[in-house]
């Protein structure tokens, strides 16, 4: 079964998580397909742009519980979002959760319709944001950042937008993308890759500084007694041990 639809016009490549039984959650199979989708457009020369949408009304609810990806895997990606030689747009009209906000963070720019919330929910299930936070540090107000780490409360569009979550927000989120899409479509390729290499490069030495530290963190956190029971307590709608 395919999990990522794609389609083009007028050199922008449109890539859809399609897994909306799942909530578009980041499980092993997802990430990989992604991968490989992000490798094939960056490679190819009739492709200016990227757009990351979503079927169904989540964009992502982050990692799959039941399948997730390697920590490394979800890192790789994260990175090649980042360094991909064409830019990287999301486009939103759902909810995004926990490891979805980075994908969001990850791309060059984000754009969601009102309709959209946002929360880090994995302080609730005993873990952090850790691999996430490579591309969200360096992007985000770090004020605001504090609040909603710690406490994964939800976020919507004009809060997400100063918090540098999103680039901009609106009611019909085509029409807030088409002039961006007319400017990057106006732009010379080779003048697009290298001005985003010089906009990525203070978030590409957070990976290098931090990526391996904070691998382990995710890897060390998911393994802990505190996530089987978020976790467990998440799967069974209930609300885990430690709520007072």
């Amino acid at each position: 079964m395919t999990l990522i639809g794609r389609t083009r016009a007028r050199g922008v490549e449109t890539l859809s998580l399609d897994a909306p039984h799942h909530r578009n959650a980041l499980s092993a199979a997802l990430v990989g397909e992604l991968a490989g989708a992000l490798s094939d457009a960056g490679g190819d020369t009739g492709v200016r742009a990227v757009v990351l949408t979503h079927t169904g009304t989540t964009f992502s609810a982050g990692a799959d519980l039941r399948d997730p990806p390697a920590p490394r895997a979800l890192v790789d990606l994260l990175r090649q979002i980042v360094e991909l030689p064409k830019p990287v747009l999301a486009r939103v009209t759902g909810h995004v959760r926990a490891g979805g906000l980075g994908l969001l963070a990850a791309c060059d720019i984000a754009v969601a319709s009102h309709a959209a919330t946002f929360a880090f929910t994995e302080v609730r299930i005993g873990v952090a944001p850790a691999v996430i936070s490579l591309p969200l540090l360096p992007r985000t107000d770090p004020r605001a950042l504090a609040r909603y780490y710690l406490t994964g409360e939800r976020l919507d569009t004009a809060e997400a937008t100063r918090t540098g979550l999103l680039t901009a927000a609106g009611d019909d989120v085509d029409e807030v993308l088409a002039p961006i899409l007319d400017g990057l479509r106006r732009a010379a390729p080779e003048a697009l890759a290298e001005t985003k290499r010089l906009l990525t490069a203070k978030v590409l030495e957070t990976f290098d500084r931090d990526a391996a530290d904070l691998t382990a963190l995710s890897a060390r956190l998911f393994a802990s007694a505190h996530a089987r029971e978020g976790m467990t307590a998440f799967l069974e709608r209930r609300d885990p041990q430690w709520v007072v």
